[in-house]
């Protein structure tokens, strides 16, 4: 058994229902996840981009959701998640728009991939103030002792 993660509102390599996107509601997708291991003490959720702005000629990868210190006996967040349904523990970090919280697609041109990163840390980080993806990825390095991810695509119009 492994990490992973999962979500109802779209299947791995699937589009994701533009109620999640800037041309719906723009509200989180429902997430589960299973099989935490036993040595977690914390768990960290990045969920990015990779192809902005284009994905035929991607230049950097943009950042739409940063969580950490979830409780690792939980199993997830509904869709619409709101700060207070976040699991327990849950601190956040900055996307790319300067700001907490989800920020769903909104891709200039083309159809783009979006990976739901959960990490299983060995860990509960201090509180980084809010961090960049960078600066979780840095705190992180050394605890994770698994990493599953759900891949969603979308494109507009």
């Amino acid at each position: 058994m492994s990490l992973r993660i999962t979500s109802s509102d779209f299947a791995h390599m699937d589009r994701i229902p533009s109620v999640h996107t800037c041309g719906g509601r723009d509200i989180s997708p429902e997430l589960r996840w299973d099989d935490v291991p036993e040595s977690a003490k914390s768990l960290a959720l990045i969920v990015d981009d990779p192809d902005a702005p284009d994905p035929a000629a991607p230049k950097m990868t943009w950042v739409h959701w940063v969580l950490y210190n979830m409780a690792p006996d939980s199993s997830g967040m509904p869709a619409a998640a709101e700060r207070e349904e976040l699991p327990a523990g849950t601190l956040e970090g900055l996307n790319d728009w300067k700001r907490t919280g989800y920020r769903g697609p909104c891709p200039p041109i083309g159809t783009h991939r979006y990976f739901f990163k959960l990490y299983a840390l060995d860990a509960v980080l201090p509180d980084l103030g809010m961090p960049t993806k960078a600066k979780l990825e840095r705190a992180m390095g050394g605890h994770i002792v698994a990493r599953a991810e759900v891949v969603g695509l979308y494109r507009r119009g």
